[in-house]
């Protein structure tokens, strides 16, 4: 039996850190084992929130990092699928099919694109940003996906794409699965102990910080803001620290040592950071050397990329001319296409010399300054 199909991917914004890794990296390196999987580099979301010539330059760059990342973290490319969304053809045609399918009060009523506008400092709703989930669902429903793996803030998004997809299949023919969303793991909260983890926010460990760089960010955590010095009582639930450990730390009982300790006022903040900065680095050190690895062969990264362009591309492909054979979009070219040959093959060498002729005769175009 073929396995059913997932999709999920990252937009390119720049390097890819340790909320990515327990949000979503680590969740897909174990479910390319049981789904035919499909990781998109998102560049066209991208543009949806940061569209300058920059940012569009940058994607080269950040392309790299997300593909990268993926795998030093442990995707494996003759197990899944990793691709460039901006190249996949098809995803434009379907998004513009899908557009007729959903209303801008619908799509309105998504919650999380009103943060996603004001993240982004933007004073009005752009069309594009309004339709982000119609995108989405052209990226899902072009591999004809079966499962996708989301954030909480996400999960109106995919509810989008199972309405679209049910109405394309009510409308015309059933042509799609009806995905399901699986909600993927906990958002980690930034070093600033104040938002979640982001690059744009400066409170992110990265994947491939050096030693010495994890080190001064983890000193530089905060903890409980009551705790003046080391001998005062402290508060372990939700401290930033703690929840790191608790993520990242795979000693047990030095955890549980600490945290006894902490909230007896009997170690300080300096201990605490030390053996986690410790613990992060040994659970960063493998993935640094895998990409050490990797960069040794030049041009590997690319080729994965590559080549799962061509393969997300020709299934889009067939997805479309699926599409259209329903709608019926088909038999409107054909129909043309085929009384227009015709009439130009019986035409043949007649046309051929009218065509010739009018090139002869072409008037010359003055242009100004002649």
């Amino acid at each position: 039996m073929d396995k059913k199909r997932l999709l999920t991917g990252d937009r390119p914004t720049g390097r890819m850190h340790l909320g990515h890794y327990v949000g979503s990296i680590r969740n897909r390196v174990a479910l390319q084992e049981k789904y035919d999987s499909y990781f998109l580099i998102a560049d066209l979301h991208m543009l949806t929130t940061k569209n300058s010539k920059e940012d569009i330059f940058n994607v080269r760059t950040n392309a790299y990092e997300v593909a990268i990342a993926n795998l030093a973290c442990g995707l494996d490319p003759s197990k899944c699928t990793i691709y460039l969304q901006s190249a996949i053809d098809a995803v434009y045609e379907m998004n513009l099919f899908f557009e007729m399918l959903v209303t801008v009060p619908r799509l309105s009523r998504v919650p999380s694109l009103k943060e996603m506008a004001r993240d982004a400092h933007l004073s009005e709703m752009p069309f594009g940003l309004l339709g982000y989930p119609v995108l989405q669902a052209a990226d899902i429903l072009t591999p004809r996906a079966h499962l996708v793996p989301v954030g909480k803030d996400n999960q109106a998004h995919v509810e989008i794409t199972r309405e679209i997809a049910r109405r394309f299949n009510f409308l015309y023919d059933e042509i799609f699965p009806i995905p399901d969303y699986l909600v993927e793991g906990e958002t980690l909260v930034g070093t600033d102990g104040s938002a979640k983890m982001s690059k744009s926010l400066g409170n992110a460990i990265e994947l491939f910080d050096d030693a010495r760089t994890v080190e001064q960010k983890v000193h530089g955590m905060y903890t409980d803001p009551n705790r003046i010095t080391a001998d005062v009582p402290g508060t372990v639930e939700g401290n930033p620290v703690f929840i790191y450990h608790d993520t990242f730390n795979p000693n047990v009982a030095e955890v549980a040592d600490l945290k006894e300790r902490y909230r007896e006022g009997r170690v300080g903040d300096v201990e605490v950071k030390e053996k986690l900065a410790r613990a992060i680095n040994n659970f960063l050190e493998p993935i640094r050397e895998r990409r050490g690895e990797i960069e040794q062969d030049s041009g590997f990264v690319e080729q994965v990329i590559y080549e799962g362009t061509l393969r997300a591309s020709e299934i889009a492909n067939e997805t479309v001319m699926m599409m259209k054979k329903a709608m019926g979009l088909t038999g409107v070219w054909n129909k043309f296409s085929r009384k227009g040959r015709q009439r130009l093959e019986k035409k043949g060498p007649v046309r051929e010399a009218h065509d010739a002729a009018e090139e002869t005769e072409a008037p010359t175009v003055e242009t100004a300054g002649d």
